[in-house]
């Protein structure tokens, strides 16, 4: 699998090549959360987010398709003692309905074949009156191309499903119906867009 491949590396890469998101994203997310919060995290990754959103909710289960990502993840929130980790497949998790009162996906919506049933499930799992948190890399540059970042990974193995630029992030969203939703970006060498979902 790509992702445990390249699971060591991954950290250094974004460090060095997008520094100022990597720094920053999981710190966004984490305003978002509330201490009573119970919180599902797919495509967790190497914990980037999960270890800035462990501290402000109440229980977190951290899932990703890759074990050596996960394994990762585990070095780094390994001072937490509300943090769980698993394996689980966002395009069909086997959890209940209305399970978390916040559901987060970073950057993994364009590496989907069917990005519109996985953004179903994580709704699906979410309480009414809670929030699903989508960071999404904007992966397409001012000038129409993709970016750099996009294209090494790409060579490296990597699949984008979809090439999204803010404008069109927020239409995709918007497309499925949702109404209640908020956007952000966090500039970098390769952005990442933020679409917060309110479920009604």
């Amino acid at each position: 699998m790509f992702w445990n491949k390249i699971a060591l590396l991954y950290d250094l890469f974004e460090k060095v090549y997008n520094g100022k998101v990597y720094n920053e994203l999981g710190k966004e997310v984490a305003t978002y959360m509330r201490t009573a919060d119970v919180v599902l995290e797919c495509a967790c990754g190497t914990g980037v987010i999960t270890k800035e959103v462990a501290p402000y909710c109440k229980r977190i289960l951290a899932t990703d398709l890759s074990e050596g990502m996960l394994k990762q993840a585990r070095k780094k929130c390994a001072k937490y003692d509300n943090v769980e980790f698993a394996i689980a497949n966002i395009m069909a998790l086997n959890l209940n309905d209305q399970s978390f009162n916040k559901v987060v996906a970073g950057n993994v919506i364009h590496l989907l074949e069917e990005p519109e049933k996985a953004l179903q499930e994580l709704m699906r799992v979410c309480m009414s009156g809670g929030k699903v948190v989508l960071p999404c890399y904007v992966n397409i540059s001012k000038d129409g191309k993709p970016t750099f970042a996009a294209c090494f990974l790409e060579m490296l193995g990597l699949t984008f499903k979809r090439q999204f630029d803010y404008a069109s992030y927020q239409a995709f969203i918007k497309k499925m119906g949702y109404e209640n939703v908020t956007f952000s970006i966090i500039e970098g060498r390769m952005p990442c867009a933020i679409a917060v979902i309110t479920k009604e």
